[in-house]
């Protein structure tokens, strides 16, 4: 039943919702006014400090726009910075820079050490007090006063630099030369200076000057592979740092900036030149008087002489990087900092490897404008046998073998094959080497022309170019070409590829990058039976007093099956073709069954050659570090040359194992006198690498005039001459005796034809 609602509630209703109504409006309305009360008020508040005319031009404009300016700057900073702040988060950083390894080779001889001195460790109050003067005057006079960033130092450094037209004098702190070694790496980029000064705060309020100073003492790199001071003492002077003099301490403090250039043990000049630099930073800075150091002016510091003892040290950083990964699996209750490993290093396989790029580049990287080159060697485990991260640690310590990405070119071949044969194609499979686009992209062969129809094994040996990519469409099937590079992309990360691998089509011909030691190893998948691996420098751990903490064959990740064992052995075998009569003959093994890929990318920037036996794998690259192109030097040039020189020492008194796929390989033909000794040889010959085939065309006229004559002065020798039976019946052309490997051959008359050489 509906209840009726009487009339005088009906108008009390109505008269309550009039009058809330009427107390909104009002509300509404006095804030509105009281608003353009204020704003009146703040606006003639504000016109007492308005200025007109030039005065708001000159002033007012400027400081506004700068404010402005500088607020964006801050916020731009603060997101550069988030990266510090994340390098700050675990609590425990300075326990893990705290790690203290001695390194020993895979027979248990000591090769080098990392990290602080936990065993021997000196007090700040036991350095020589002339060394911490000689530190501060010559890298932070103003230490004690700043905040970690020396502001008036950095524009000091930047005028100083700006009338010199370079970097003349450095701007950082010691406290974000800290940060840079704690955190950071040497990259030289805005993102880093940033983070570094912001990590240099934070140092500041987290630990007081003395410690930080201590901790930059201990851990700066100082050259010969030492790190810390009281390691540079011992490795220049044989003396504790607790004992060195004054001359001693200048050549030390001269060490922090530029460690490379002016070690003692290597350029004992100019390390005494820099030493001569500190004396005269501590009379400037008022630590001492020109008679206080007059006679450490006298009587230069003499270094130990070890010149002839060498360190592997690109593999040091980078098993001493390994084993700081590893230490963070270890329990949290473990606290032990100090160990003994014994790592996969091979020093002899190393002297090899160190021996043969240096040897290369001395010889022909001016020929080439070639400047730098790195190697890995492997076994088939994925133990690292060798690794050369450049042509100079002392020059630069930047490891090209695990941290420089290049374009393998078309080294990268290899794994667009196996993709090929996982998917039903075989070895003798056969593919139209003819033009192809994919949008606005057509891929060209070296030398501008097309084979026709050929087999996988032909393509791969003569590293043709639009195979893989014909290859990419037809694995992509109704999909398209995206899907088939998909596919590719997928068996690379099978083999171990961690490199980004963008999808763009030129994919399969070698255009996305790769380290050396990721590519090395993912080819030991071949050999090992479609196993991928996993690198590792770390074999066995154990603490100082030598109890053992980790074995790799025990604790390490186990090798997967990336591929069938059947299609490692396919693709051993059409790669074994490269070596034998591809792009790398350079490369043959006497008696050692080899296969392999080079590779060559754009402009010629960088040379590659990987290649693997059953033994072992080796990836080698040559080029530049600026990207700049190197005088048409191709992966069969001295990438296949200096691969090589290493595998057969690194196959010295090694039982050879039988290659999948190819067997257990054969002699190659001997060569007497440096001549080739029969007209098939050159496809299996060892040729040394000489300077690439290029002349200037006054270069090839002189030649060309320089043949004639001893063409002529041969026949007039032959007509003079009585008939000898023995005597060849015409002579060979001495440009092609110069450069045998450039010429496809000589004819009866003299006359030689150029064969283009491709990769």
């Amino acid at each position: 039943m509906r209840q009726i609602i009487p009339d005088n509630w009906k108008k009390r209703i109505n008269n309550f919702r009039l009058d809330l109504d009427a107390r909104f409006d009002s509300a509404l309305f006095s804030s509105l006014r009281g608003t353009r009360e204020l704003y009146e008020r703040y606006s003639a508040f504000m016109d007492r400090f308005y200025v007109g005319g030039w005065k708001r031009w000159v002033f007012v404009e400027p400081l506004s726009e700068a404010a402005t300016i500088g607020l964006g700057g801050l916020v731009l900073l603060l997101a550069l910075a988030i990266p510090a702040f994340r390098e700050t988060a675990d609590e425990d950083w300075l326990k893990k820079s705290d790690l203290a390894v001695t390194f020993l080779d895979r027979y248990g001889n000591p090769i080098g050490s990392r990290g602080i001195k936990h065993n021997d460790s000196i007090p700040l109050e036991d350095f020589p007090d002339n060394l911490i003067k000689a530190t501060l005057a010559t890298e932070d006079r103003r230490f004690y006063d700043h905040f970690g960033i020396d502001i008036a130092g950095t524009a000091r450094a930047l005028v100083t630099n700006a009338q010199a037209g370079g970097v003349r004098q450095g701007g950082s702190s010691i406290s974000q030369q800290l940060a840079k070694n704690l955190f950071l790496s040497n990259e030289r980029t805005i993102e880093r200076k940033v983070n570094e000064a912001f990590l240099a705060i934070w140092l500041e309020t987290r630990l007081t000057k003395n410690e930080i100073l201590k901790l930059y003492l201990d851990r700066a790199y100082m050259g010969g592979g030492t790190f810390g001071v009281d390691g540079a003492a011992h490795f220049y002077f044989n003396k504790s740092v607790r004992d060195i003099n004054l001359s001693e301490a200048a050549m030390l403090a001269g060490l922090f900036k530029a460690p490379t250039k002016f070690a003692p043990h290597i350029n004992l000049p100019a390390a005494r030149a820099r030493a001569n630099v500190v004396l005269d930073n501590l009379v400037d800075a008022g630590f001492m008087t020109e008679g206080q150091v007059f006679g450490a002016r006298r009587n230069p510091a003499f270094a130990v002489d070890r010149r002839d003892e060498s360190s592997p040290n690109y593999f040091l950083d980078y098993a001493f990087d390994e084993m700081r990964k590893l230490v963070d699996t270890f329990p949290k209750s473990y606290t032990e900092r100090v160990f003994v490993v014994r790592t996969s290093i091979d020093m002899t396989v190393q002297h090899a490897a160190d021996e043969a790029i240096e040897n290369q580049l001395r010889q022909f990287g001016r020929d080439y404008h070639a400047t730098q080159a790195a190697t890995v060697v492997s076994d088939i485990d994925g133990g690292i046998r060798a690794m050369v991260g450049g042509r100079d640690y002392g020059s630069s310590q930047f490891n090209r073998a695990t941290d420089a990405y290049r374009q393998p070119g078309s080294s990268f071949k290899p794994y667009v094959y196996t993709t090929a044969l996982l998917n039903g194609f075989k070895p003798t499979s056969i593919v139209v080497d003819g033009p192809v686009c994919i949008g606005n992209w057509c891929p060209q062969n070296y030398g501008h022309s097309y084979s026709g129809s050929v087999t996988l094994t032909q393509a791969i040996t003569r590293s043709i170019n639009v195979v893989p990519v014909k290859l990419s469409i037809a694995l992509g099937g109704k999909e398209g070409p995206k899907a088939g590079r998909a596919k590719i992309i997928e068996v690379a990360r099978r083999f171990g590829l961690k490199a980004p691998l963008p999808d763009t089509p030129s994919m399969p011909i070698g255009s996305d990058e790769v380290t050396v030691l990721e590519h090395a190893v993912a080819y030991a998948t071949f050999p090992n039976k479609g196993k991928a691996v996993t690198p590792h420098s770390v074999l066995e751990v154990r603490t100082g007093a030598g109890d053992p903490v980790w074995r790799w064959d025990r604790d390490g990740p186990k090798p997967r099956q990336a591929i069938p064992a059947s299609v490692a052995a396919d693709m051993a075998g059409m790669m074994s073709h490269v070596v034998s009569e591809g792009t790398a003959r350079r490369a043959a093994l006497d008696g050692i069954p080899t296969a392999g890929k080079t590779g060559t990318t754009n402009a010629y920037r960088d040379a590659w050659f990987v290649g693997y036996t059953g033994n072992f794998t080796c990836a080698v690259w040559y080029g530049n570090d600026d990207y700049s192109p190197t005088n048409r030097m191709t992966g069969g040039s001295l990438p296949a040359q200096t691969w090589h020189d290493i595998m057969v020492a690194a196959h010295q008194g090694v039982e050879v194992k039988e290659l999948p796929g190819v067997g257990m390989g054969e002699k190659l033909p001997q060569v007497a006198n440096g001549a080739m000794a029969q007209a098939g040889a050159p496809k299996t010959l060892e040729i040394k690498p000489g300077p690439p085939p290029v002349l200037t065309r006054r270069g090839a006229e002189v030649l060309v005039q320089v043949e004639k004559l001893l063409d002529d002065a041969a026949r007039v020798a032959e007509k003079a001459a009585p008939a000898d039976p023995r005597k060849p019946a015409k002579p060979v052309s001495s440009s092609a005796l110069a450069f045998p490997e450039n010429y496809a051959a000589a004819t009866a008359d003299g006359v030689t034809t150029p064969a283009l050489r491709k990769n």
